[in-house]
């Protein structure tokens, strides 16, 4: 009998909030992968998400997350939350929602397995070094779909796993779906000119005129890391959270999904996974980017400025990050969701996941024949782009 195919052992709970598991518990299922499962499935991350006030039912997100305890001990989990509409989980399902209220079927409320308004691929089934994750896997994935039965939701959505972890999750009985993002990827290179040698002549010359133009303007932009945030995590809250305010109230469909105690929270707990760029001009703060980072990959996630400064924006939360990595051999930087304009300064699409089981029989199979077609185009059209777009190949 392949082991691997059966379901594990020990007892499934559901908690209603993160603070409701040790930290060192909860951290200790990924410490062996913490480059796969990311510091956004951090117990401090989804707790300053909770305590911060910014993913609560209030939100529209409500705590579910699935712990598999065997004698005791804690052997796989999953952050999971009883989600109300589709704000801010960037699973792209409106057109799904939309065809349910057609035939009058309940999508809302659903189970999200994921991180709250965090569009970064990670792991989602947290297993422990040493436990077969197929087993696992599939016990967790039948809890989740017992929790859509007992909280008479609209089905379980399983939001930016990995590839492998799709494959696993197929094999469980959801259904995989592909999506992409923007992502910049080490070739190899070890400064920002060999970087640019890449580009066409013309493509070259407009991105060096951008990376000119903050000194021009008397910015300085720099790269502040954990010891120094550290050292006031209050204050550096306050700046981040009120530049990200400052852009977001400017946009028509500006969206602050998190709040300042989040930055607070955040910076205080994690400050070895933050990295903050800062843009001054005189010594001021006119802007800046929030990233989280680990050894081999950049995860940008906010952005915001005070006042218009021409090419800011790209210097900040694109170009000095892409030269930072290159001297630090980072092999991968995420931009986050969106964004057409990274395609031209050097971010490639990079295929996201995401797997499905819907309540309802018939919209179920609907849209896992829809989703069987979808793979297969977005696929082709992945692989097509890169092969007439060979200019940043190795």
């Amino acid at each position: 009998m392949d082991r691997s195919r059966v379901p594990a052992d020990g007892e499934v709970c559901v908690l209603s909030g993160i603070s409701q598991v040790p930290a060192a518990e909860w951290d200790a299922l990924f410490a062996h992968e913490p480059e796969v499962a990311s510091p956004f499935v951090r117990h401090a991350f989804l707790a300053a998400l909770e305590e911060s006030g910014s993913a609560t039912p209030a939100t529209g997100w409500t705590p579910r997350h699935l712990l598999l305890r065997r004698d005791g001990r804690l052997v796989a989990a999953a952050p999971a939350y009883l989600k109300e509409g589709s704000e801010g989980d960037f699973s792209r399902d409106w057109e799904w929602a939309s065809a349910a209220a057609r035939a009058g079927v309940p999508y809302y409320p659903k189970i999200v397995l994921g991180v709250p308004a965090t569009p970064v691929t990670g792991r989602r089934i947290l297993v422990a070094a040493g436990e077969p994750r197929g087993p696992a896997v599939t016990r967790l994935v039948e809890a989740a779909r017992g929790l859509v039965l007992g909280e008479e939701a609209g089905g379980l959505h399983v939001l930016f796993t990995t590839a492998e972890e799709a494959l696993e999750l197929q094999a469980a009985g959801l259904a995989r779906r592909v999506d992409f993002q923007y992502h910049w990827r080490n070739q190899g290179d070890t400064t920002m000119a060999q970087f640019l040698a890449r580009f066409p002549s013309k493509r070259r010359h407009a991105i060096r005129r951008e990376l000119r133009a903050p000194a021009e303007q008397g910015i300085a932009i720099r790269t502040v890391r954990g010891a120094e945030l550290a050292l006031d995590p209050g204050g550096w809250a306050d700046d981040c959270y009120e530049l990200h305010r400052s852009s977001t109230d400017q946009m028509a469909w500006g969206m602050r999904w998190v709040n300042q105690a989040f930055y607070q929270l955040v910076l205080s707990r994690m400050p070895d996974a933050v990295e903050v760029v800062e843009a001054r001009r005189h010594g001021r703060l006119v802007g800046m980017a929030f990233n989280l980072a680990t050894r081999g990959a950049l995860y940008g996630r906010y952005w915001g400025a005070l006042g218009h400064h021409p090419f800011l924006h790209f210097n900040v939360a694109l170009y000095h990050s892409i030269d930072e990595c290159l001297a630090r051999g980072v092999q991968r930087f995420e931009g986050g969701a969106g964004g057409d304009h990274k395609l031209a300064r050097g971010f490639e699409p990079a295929e996201t996941w995401s797997c499905h089981a819907l309540a309802d029989p018939r919209l179920d199979a609907a849209v896992r024949l829809h989703l069987e077609s979808e793979l297969t185009t977005r696929l082709d059209g992945v692989a097509r782009w890169r092969a007439e777009h060979p200019r940043l190949g190795g």
